[in-house]
């Protein structure tokens, strides 16, 4: 039998040192399960809140709103900004309250059925250490590490930058850019020669902000519009598949 040709690194990662990735999403199949825990989240608090206005009480879209409001951000940011856009109660305490219902959902559901890696992202990733490439998970979630261990990619990375350790180190959350700063610090790149890898506008802005040397958005399932939507926000290039960034190299 012929040798498979190894994937080797397509052009655009030329002169790259470093490579920090998000995990919803982008390393592993969670953010539907994030989308659907935060619409029985908000829809119970819709339903027992009911706003003045009828058309702020629609319940929430996993697209749109997700994608809007809480994609990429914290629990706490992620609530307050969709109770805000309807005009909602955003008191600590609200905001708490609903951040813990999700996070007891989305557990109930990682606990059940796990998450699994995206081919696409898993095979680019062992391109890039076959490269000498170092690589970083960085997430708002402190779910990053079980996730990832679940999927049976934590082996993979370098680092690992997940929502516990932002929050011990007091990190600015998305849309600023502390996460991607902090996993590229630890792999011993500098920001302007590491590549970010994300899939939430927040994310891509964060990259951007962060005078990263590529902003890499992967958009999954929003469509057309969320493609330009994320190159609107700071992505240098829009993939569906992480995949597309390799290209075929000599036989094994």
């Amino acid at each position: 039998m012929a040798d498979q040709p190894a994937e080797v690194l397509a052009p655009v990662w030329r002169d790259i040192e470093a490579v920090v990735f998000d995990t919803d999403g982008v390393i592993t199949d969670s953010a539907r399960a994030h989308a659907a825990a935060w619409k029985s989240a908000f829809d119970a608090y819709l339903a027992e809140h009911p706003p003045q206005a009828a058309v702020e009480g629609r319940p929430f879209d996993v697209r749109e709103d997700y994608l809007r409001y809480v994609d990429g951000r914290s629990r706490l940011d992620g609530a307050a900004a969709f109770l805000t856009s309807r005009g909602l109660d955003t008191s600590e305490r609200t905001v708490r309250a609903v951040a813990a219902d999700k996070e007891r959902l989305f557990t109930e559901r990682l606990r059940e059925h796990g998450m699994d890696a995206y081919p696409g992202t898993v095979r680019l990733v062992r391109a890039l250490r076959r490269a000498a490439v170092p690589v970083a998970a960085a997430s708002a979630s402190r779910h990053a590490g079980e996730l990832l261990t679940r999927a049976g990619v934590l082996d993979l990375f370098d680092v690992l930058v997940d929502g516990g350790e932002a929050s011990r180190l007091e990190l600015a959350g998305k849309p600023q850019p502390d996460l991607f700063l902090e996993a590229a610090r630890r792999l011993g790149a500098p920001a302007p020669h590491t590549a970010v890898v994300e899939d939430a506008l927040a994310g891509v802005q964060a990259g951007r902000r962060g005078h990263f040397a590529l902003v890499i958005g992967v958009n999954r399932t929003g469509g057309p519009e969320n493609g330009r939507q994320l190159l609107h926000h700071g992505a240098d290039i829009v993939v569906t598949d992480l995949g597309e960034l390799l290209e075929q190299g000599a036989p094994t």
